[in-house]
């Protein structure tokens, strides 16, 4: 299991981890960019043409900087804990900092909304069982009745065998992508060991349990799963 004393997200303000974060993650994530793309998408489906966005884990900027380009007159909060991520989301951004807001902290700090929609990309598998039940609800108090909601992070089947075969895909793919052997060997490691991963059923329920409805599977890349659910 993984070690809950252990601080998964605490290499988010190593200046070294941020300024390669980007790239990193396009090798480690199958249809990375995409995936940005699909949960504008989503999003839009039931957000106005001048719709607010709630982006939780905004650090890095690669959504907001996605969504802003796609729709031109929504605003944004972004929110992250980590201030060299959400100083790498402001130059990431450049003259499209206009329509965003960066908010240094939690959800639970957040302004209060209520919002169109909101995404929270490539966080939650960081984030603390206990701890990310707190964030869903916190997310889902901020969004208007029937507000759209897309969250997509690392989630595979967790019975045995199962957890040991999605990894090793995981590293399979990020050597095919050009990481380094060892340095993907290590990741997945610590996937094992630091970070406290659901499956995807668990992640449905928690969903439900966190005030959610309608939750459909919209990605699935190998080790990661993205769903679009409703307020």
């Amino acid at each position: 299991m993984p070690n809950s004393n252990v601080d998964a997200s605490a290499h988010f303000n190593d200046p070294i981890a941020v300024c390669a974060y980007v790239n990193k993650t396009r090798r480690l994530v199958p249809g990375w960019a995409d995936l940005q793309k699909m949960a504008a998408l989503l999003a839009a489906e039931r957000a106005p043409e001048q719709a607010s966005m709630l982006v939780v884990g905004a650090g890095g900027g690669v959504e907001l900087k996605a969504f802003a380009e796609m729709y031109s007159q929504w605003r944004f909060v972004g929110v992250d804990p980590s201030k060299p991520m959400l100083e790498l989301a402001e130059a990431a951004l450049g003259p499209q900092i206009a329509c965003v807001r960066l908010h240094h902290g939690y959800v639970d700090t957040a302004p209060a909304g209520p919002f169109d929609a909101a995404t929270c990309l490539l966080t939650m598998h960081f984030v603390a069982i206990d701890e990310r039940r707190a964030t869903l609800r916190e997310i889902e108090r901020r969004l208007k009745p029937g507000a759209p909601f897309v969250m997509a992070h690392m989630s595979f089947p967790q019975a045995p065998g199962e957890r040991e075969l999605w990894p090793s895909r995981y590293v399979a793919f990020a050597i095919f992508s050009g990481v380094d052997p060892e340095d993907a060997r290590n990741a997945a490691s610590a996937i094992g060991t630091r970070l406290p991963l659901l499956g995807p059923d668990e992640e449905d329920a928690m969903l439900v349990e966190a005030g959610f409805a309608g939750t459909r599977l919209f990605y699935a890349g190998l080790a990661f799963r993205g769903w679009v659910t409703y307020a």
